[in-house]
């Protein structure tokens, strides 16, 4: 054993302690003794492919086209929506039954097979069971034994693949092998595989304009982004049928139609994007209230506590330990006095205690996960041990939504889905239930990558019911495709070191490309004392991310912005004030992922904003290097963001797309694609923003709720001459559901460059005026970068305290001007 390993089960053991210790060598021992019960395939059964074409019969949205041993429906959903069935999915997946658009693809016999056309795709199918998609995929008959299928697809030479939802492996997934199994790695770094949240989801770039294809199944499986063959994408699953989706590019279009299909993310409260602390555990109560002293003390602002597991009575969730939280009403309020909001943990597992409400409503109901004799499925976890909400259950799935409301009452504001893979103890073996165990919708081997998910739709359900005029706040360790409809999630228990770093901007991007727009990590790393140059530098990059905190394990440190002393201090609080200056571009961002599935953390190859706010995709055949770069990314469409990766650095180069951008801190113009050096002293990440962007930004307040709206700060990036470009700002009350507007801001400058227009167009929901949100701020402050010939750009500190010149203007101003 090495000493690295040796040192992961001494902390293990720390941690559960020994009774725990002894029932998971029991519990390792009993789940492989009962799924070696489970009868495996026989071992030299053949793979069947579909045989010859037979026959191809057109339909009103499609074509259905029989072969000698299968056949498959092809379906029109939209004219860029394809979906394609070889084998019925399960009833019990969580894909919506979409409706067909107003479609009418044609399909007719051509000599090479059945040709489907819509205003959009040109698709062949050709006699041997191979599908040809418009010049953007090729795939190959697919292959069945029993119930598992392989599925196959050709690769061009430079095709990339990002996705497959939470991975700890490049952006480009191309050359990787990759697990369709949620599982709890007890901690991380790069590399490793599976973790927490697959989704069988992913985007090709560098054929043509590129496509998304999404794979409707949740058994479990392995995607071989040609490891094995490098120019074979192969998809292997246990069972669940063969049902995919294909739409192609460009990628923001693409991402629009598949949370079309499997979900929109619902609009935050504002007090979510704000910064979270959290650690493994702050307790007791008077812990806690120190802690929102010393962020009041060292003008840090922030906007909820989380309370892990040490606040519960005994580990039993939905409980309080009253001897460490007497009063964890009179906590929230006092807390909400002070603009801070808690966040609650909760874990699926039932402590198996007759005394414990929640476990003897779960036995009377039978609503738990059960062993094939009937029993409840036990396991152990923090509280021994455990028995598991079957969620597959629409009734289950009811009773446990309506167990959040006791901690609603005692004024809690979110919930934190945690061991919901789901994990469990064990010293050996898979850490999660035995694939024999059953659900209402079958074994847990067939439903196990559901469980997060339905989980989460169980406590968002609850939550709507339970306090209809708040939004619900939920962020989960795990969940499956469609997760965005009711939970954020975030990276887990990575390491605390520099590579983890890194590696935490390449999975955030892979979760928004899987559709999971609203993700961030544990700043400073989880396992282990990042130290303070690293926990400043993390804490700069997740001020970016849509969910941002710290967190850390129960035998590290705390990782508090002033943990370190000065001068990280310092960097760390500017860090946060950044983000909350911010907050206008990034709750706009939100409204966005709301609106249209993108995420708010986005590659260099997202397709750049076009003319009037429409939009221009880089289609080539061979993606351009520079936006290959997976060490920085863009928040929203307009800032880009490059943290630092490297202990010791006070300066990096920075990877520019296509087109003008302007340094953030100095106002300097700088034009890509290429790459530029960027000065980053600690208390500094390198940013640009791009040309013709109007940024808003408010002065940093303590919290959300202690905002004074005193001013709103338009911070106006002229675009190149001759363009012109929209930029929109959203704005409501912060939480609920009422109006709402939505202002748009056009810059066009004209074909000289010297002059520049600023329109201030107000906007709103179609209706009666009375559903406009009110313009929120006393004051607006047009601010001009990018100092004209001759006079130098001044020096600047914080958003709010800007170079360049200033002007206040009012809704529906017209602007002209003078840039040189």
């Amino acid at each position: 054993m090495g000493q690295r390993s040796l040192k992961v089960y001494i902390d293990a053991l720390r941690i559960i302690g020994p009774r725990n210790a002894v029932l998971a060598l029991r519990y390792g021992w009993m789940q492989k003794a009962l799924d070696r019960r489970r009868a495996p395939p026989p071992p030299d059964a053949a793979w069947v492919g579909p045989g010859r074409a037979v026959e191809g019969v057109p339909s009103r949205d499609g074509l259905l086209v029989r072969f000698e041993q299968a056949e498959v429906r092809l379906r029109a959903l939209a004219a860029d929506l394809l979906e394609v069935t070889w084998r019925e999915p399960p009833a019990y997946l969580p894909v919506p039954d979409r409706e067909t658009d107003p479609v009418s693809p044609v399909a007719k016999e051509v000599p090479g097979g059945w040709s489907f056309r819509t205003g959009e795709l040109a698709v062949l199918v050709t006699r041997e069971g191979g599908i040809l998609l418009d010049g953007l995929r090729e795939e190959l008959p697919p292959l069945f034994r029993g119930e598992e299928v392989r599925h196959a697809v050709r690769l061009a030479p430079d095709e990339r693949l990002h996705g497959l939802g939470e991975r700890a492996a490049p952006l480009d997934l191309r050359g990787g092998l990759y697990r369709l199994w949620n599982r709890d790695p007890q901690g991380y770094g790069p590399g490793d595989d599976p973790l927490y949240l697959c989704v069988p989801v992913y985007v090709s770039r560098g054929r043509g304009r590129g496509y998304l294809a999404f794979y409707a199944n949740c058994s479990p499986g392995v995607i071989d982004a040609g490891k094995t063959d490098p120019d074979i994408l192969e998809h292997r699953f246990e069972g669940g049928g063969l049902r995919y989706y294909v739409v192609p590019g460009p990628l923001d279009r693409a991402l629009e139609r598949y949370t079309e299909l499997t979900g929109r993310p619902p609009l935050p409260p504002l007090w979510a994007l704000g910064y979270h602390q959290s650690r493994w555990s702050y307790y007791p109560d008077a812990r806690v209230r120190k802690l929102a002293r010393d962020f009041s003390e060292h003008e840090v602002p922030v906007d909820a506590i989380h309370l892990d597991i040490h606040h519960l009575d005994g580990y039993r969730v939905f409980t309080v330990d009253r001897r460490r939280f007497p009063d964890l009403s009179g906590l929230a309020r006092d807390l909400r006095d002070q603009g801070l909001r808690l966040v609650v943990i909760v874990d699926p597992g039932l402590k198996v205690d007759r005394g414990y409400a929640a476990y003897r409503e779960l036995i009377q109901r039978r609503a738990y996960v059960s062993l094939p004799d009937g029993r409840p499925a036990v396991a152990p976890v923090w509280p021994g041990p455990c028995a598991f909400p079957d969620f597959t259950s629409a009734a289950v799935r009811e009773w446990w939504g309506g167990l959040y409301e006791g901690l609603l009452g005692q004024g809690v504001s979110g919930f934190w889905h945690d061991m919901n893979e789901p994990a469990v103890f064990s010293a050996s073996g898979d850490p999660t239930l035995p694939r024999r165990v059953r659900h209402a919708a079958g074994d847990h081997g067939a439903v196990h990558n559901l469980y997060g998910l339905y989980m989460c739709q169980a406590g968002y359900a609850g939550l709507r019911r339970l306090a209809p005029a708040r939004r619900p706040f939920i962020v989960s360790r795990s969940g499956w495709a469609g997760l965005q409809r009711y939970a954020w999630t975030w990276t887990a228990d990575i390491r605390s070191d520099w590579p983890s770093l890194r590696q935490t901007v390449r999975t955030i991007l892979g979760l928004g490309l899987s559709g999971i727009p609203f993700s961030g990590s544990d700043a400073g790393g989880f396992t282990g004392d990042p130290g303070p140059e690293l926990y400043v530098r993390w804490l700069q990059a997740a001020a970016f991310h849509a969910f941002f905190r710290s967190h850390t394990s129960a035998l590290d440190p705390d990782q508090e912005p002033w943990s370190y002393g000065e001068p990280y201090t310092s960097a760390a609080r500017e860090a946060v004030r950044l983000r909350y200056a911010l907050l206008p571009y990034v709750y706009t961002a939100a409204w966005e992922a709301a609106s249209r599935g993108w995420p708010l953390v986005r590659p260099l190859f997202w397709p750049a904003p076009g003319a009037a706010g429409g939009r221009t995709a880089v289609e080539g055949s061979r993606p351009a290097p520079i936006e290959e770069a997976d060490d920085a990314f863009l928040l929203g469409a307009d800032l880009l963001v490059a943290p630092v990766l490297e202990p010791g650095a006070t300066g990096r180069e920075v990877p520019l797309p296509a087109g003008d951008w302007y340094d953030f801190w100095s106002d300097e113009l700088v034009t890509g694609p290429g790459v530029v050096w960027r000065e980053a002293p600690l208390e500094r990440i390198p940013l640009l923003a791009r040309a013709g962007a109007v940024l808003p930004a408010e002065d940093p307040a303590p919290s959300v709720d202690r905002r004074t709206l005193d001013r709103l700060y338009l911070h106006v990036y002229p675009p190149a001459a001759g363009e012109e470009r929209l930029s929109r700002l959203y704005s409501d009350a912060g939480d609920g559901y009422g109006p709402y507007r939505v202002d748009v801001f056009r810059l066009r400058r004209d074909e000289s460059g010297g002059r520049l227009e600023f329109a201030w167009e107000e906007g709103g929901p179609a209706g009666p005026a009375d559903r406009r949100y009110p313009w929120p701020y006393r004051e607006t402050v047009l601010v001009l970068h990018g100092a004209p010939p001759g006079r130098p750009a001044r020096p600047q500190s914080r958003v709010g305290e800007r170079p360049g010149e200033t002007l206040t203007v009012q809704p529906s101003a017209r602007v002209v001007l003078e840039l040189g």
